[in-house]
């Protein structure tokens, strides 16, 4: 049986092997060759060498819109952790109703982040109405903290869930013994459930850091980059340099920003997969 599996196991694997050459393989490999063009079509791409990155890193928009990733991302991340675990712990408790909220908390998930964009537009715009202040498209710190929020309603309940898996796993024993030794909860807390719930922690800011890193939708929707590109994200000024501008210089100047992006979010997630996994403990 085992000799029959080894057998047609490339045939089970070979169309999923495909679509992954046909879907990003080849597609990534051309976008990175386009990133040294001029061009406006794949078939009048000109070589140009490595003037689209130079332009790139000098470009101060592209600059600032890192920035403002990288602090929308550390707050972010550390929000939705923090909130998502603390909720977790809450509901791993013998409470009555706990799969009423863990159902109520992971609903915003399931909405589509151009919706939801919209749908907080609307709701920050009347509530900076109603306290006298400017819009969100002429308020630059009211769009990164209604960024911020409407990060974490979304992605909150997902990770809550991922958490209450993680604690749901730790050992009871474990726990008792800590107890009948007379640790504090606080003592429970950091030296047992946060170590035996590190590979959950692990996939939790992995999704978090990468979901920050590329959010676009909501960006798109809830500030659009207003005011003068100020809450302007790296993959909208990817998307603003290489559709907003007509003319061939300026597609591979986009697509130079976006292999340089690309490069920056793996960079970045191993960094933050090596740190976190060195923390797990083995069960």
């Amino acid at each position: 049986m085992e000799k029959a599996l080894k057998k047609h196991a490339p045939i089970f694997v070979l169309p999923t092997f495909l679509a992954f050459v046909i879907g990003f393989i080849i597609p990534f490999a051309q976008g990175f060759y386009l990133s040294f063009c001029k061009f406006t079509t794949v078939g009048n791409a000109t070589f140009v060498g490595i003037s689209n990155y130079t332009a790139a890193i000098k470009d101060t928009s592209f600059t600032s819109s890192f920035k403002f990733t990288v602090l929308f991302a550390i707050v972010s991340i550390l929000l939705i952790n923090v909130l998502a675990f603390g909720l977790a712990l809450l509901l791993t408790q013998k409470l009555k109703g706990t799969n009423i909220f863990r159902t109520i908390f992971f609903m915003p998930n399931l909405i589509g982040g151009i919706v939801l964009g919209y749908i907080w537009q609307i709701l920050i715009n009347c509530l900076l109405t109603i306290i006298g202040q400017p819009l969100l498209a002429l308020n630059s710190s009211a769009g990164y903290w209604g960024l911020i929020i409407l990060m974490c309603w979304q992605q909150i309940g997902y990770m809550m869930i991922i958490y209450i898996t993680g604690l749901q796993n730790v050992p009871d024993d474990l726990i008792e013994a800590a107890e009948i030794d007379g640790a504090a909860k606080w003592d429970i807390l950091w030296k047992i459930r946060v170590p035996m719930v590190m590979s959950s922690i692990t996939i939790c800011v992995f999704l978090t850091l990468t979901n920050s890193f590329k959010l676009f939708d909501q960006n798109l929707a809830l500030t659009g980059g207003d005011p003068n590109h100020a809450t302007e994200m790296l993959a909208l000024n990817i998307y603003q340099t290489f559709y907003a501008r007509a003319g061939m210089q300026w597609k591979g100047y986009g697509q130079a920003k976006a292999v340089i992006f690309c490069v920056l979010v793996i960079i970045i997630s191993l960094v933050q997969l090596k740190a976190t996994r060195s923390k797990e403990v083995q069960q």
